[in-house]
């Protein structure tokens, strides 16, 4: 039996939950839809918001041919070879085929490129969904070609016409008898998900016997999910946690523990994107200055990993991850602007000191602006000292040099330049 989300899959616009602002009446993707001038578009939103299925009723409704590749286990061959279908099939004046990428995202550099022609000329119509922002993950030359449409979670609105919709039209479960007494809890955990909430529902509905009331509370739906959490949510639960022994596996200098979890992810089927990010954000926050070329690494392992794509990825992936399991750590810089943080929210919007303030105009310099600003390079050492800082915290200091070699050499300097500050 097809699961309860895929028998609910709806196969028109009228069917169709959520997304309002795009599909609505005279919203731009329906108008689009409605007179049959579909151009290459780009889907980026959350999960179960029902990108796929959107791709699915715009072929249906323009009578195009529709195919649909999966960025996880497609390669540049892929691509090329349903491009040539495509061809294949298209005649004079018949529209272009649609060709749905799903977790475009995931392809590689050169995957996308294989793309370009076929998009330009009108062979395909591409449809791409993406749960990462295109901004950074789909290439220029692609990005340019496609207009890029954001859907939103659904709403608790939505939620609720879905669940009523459920139990009203799919075939099994209208037979059954429901209480559904309280959804609080339902929506909560579904967390904006069309497939979510409909897998939960199938969930509970299993542990109930033959001819029972499926009563619906947020105490049995709490319950019911708490028992078969591996079930409910195998990418989610699992996505965070070992995200976090990996990141806290590396923060703690521990590179077999870093690797071990690295292969759980990507064996997982883990976006290898998703985790070269996390190891960015790590070099700047846990390593910092202790070794700056630890972010360098980390970039361009970012990059490398962009281009290449699985699986000569994982090798990049454990090196950067090596690298940084086993480099000096400091946080330092983000304790730093983590203070001043705190600072500007405790002294709200000081005034820029005069000396500092640009003066582009006679009255802003007969007003003091710039006036007594000391260029550093015409000083000995190019530095002179003068203060930056609001007058209310000019004796502030937001960053504390770390104990390690580096930032132990940065200390030094500061107390050699600021000696009020960091001399004492």
């Amino acid at each position: 039996m097809k699961p309860l989300a895929e028998r609910m899959r709806p196969k028109s616009l009228e069917g169709y939950i959520g997304q309002r602002h795009l599909v609505g009446k005279g919203a731009i993707l329906r108008n689009m839809i409605e007179s049959g001038n579909i151009s290459s578009f780009i889907l980026w939103g959350p999960p179960g918001v029902g990108k796929t299925t959107l791709a699915k009723i715009i072929a249906e409704q323009q009578k195009r041919a529709f195919f649909s590749l999966s960025a996880i286990n497609s390669g540049v061959k892929d691509v090329r070879e349903v491009i040539d279908k495509a061809k294949s099939q298209r005649f004079f004046n018949s529209p272009s085929p649609i060709l749905f990428i799903d977790e475009i995202h995931r392809f590689s550099k050169s995957q996308q490129d294989s793309l370009l022609g076929a998009v330009e000329q009108g062979t395909i119509t591409l449809i791409g969904a993406t749960t990462e922002n295109p901004s950074f993950e789909v290439i220029s030359p692609l990005l340019s070609r496609c207009q890029v449409y954001v859907l939103k979670s659904l709403d608790v609105d939505d939620l609720q016409i879905l669940l009523n919709r459920v139990i009203k039209d799919d075939e099994d479960l209208k037979k059954l008898k429901f209480d559904i007494q309280e959804t609080s809890a339902l929506f909560r955990f579904s967390s904006g998900d069309a497939r979510k909430l409909l897998n939960i529902l199938e969930i509970i509905i299993g542990t109930y016997t033959e001819n029972a009331t499926i009563i619906i509370n947020d105490k049995i739906v709490a319950e019911r999910l708490q028992e078969n959490i591996a079930m409910y949510d195998k990418s989610g639960e699992q996505h965070y946690d070992i995200i976090s022994a990996f990141i806290k596996s590396m923060r703690g200098s521990d590179p077999n523990a870093a690797v071990y979890w690295l292969a759980r992810m990507l064996d997982g089927g883990e976006d290898p994107l998703f985790i070269a990010r996390r190891m960015l954000i790590l070099a700047a926050e846990d390593i910092g200055l202790a070794n700056p070329n630890a972010l360098l690494l980390a970039n361009a392992c970012f990059d490398a990993v962009h281009k290449i794509g699985m699986p000569e990825a994982r090798i990049i992936l454990s090196e950067a991850a090596v690298f940084l399991a086993t480099s000096v750590k400091s946080n330092s810089t983000y304790m730093a602007i983590e203070s001043a943080f705190a600072e500007t929210q405790a002294s709200g919007d000081l005034s820029v000191p005069l000396h500092l303030r640009n003066a582009p105009t006679k009255l802003m310099k007969d007003l003091g602006y710039h006036k007594g600003y000391k260029y550093a390079h015409d000083y000995e050492n190019n530095f002179v000292e003068q203060d930056f800082l609001p007058e209310k915290i000019k004796d502030k200091i937001f960053y504390h040099p770390a104990e390690n070699a580096r930032e132990q050499e940065i200390l030094a300097r500061l107390a050699a330049l600021w000696k009020k500050k960091y001399g004492k």
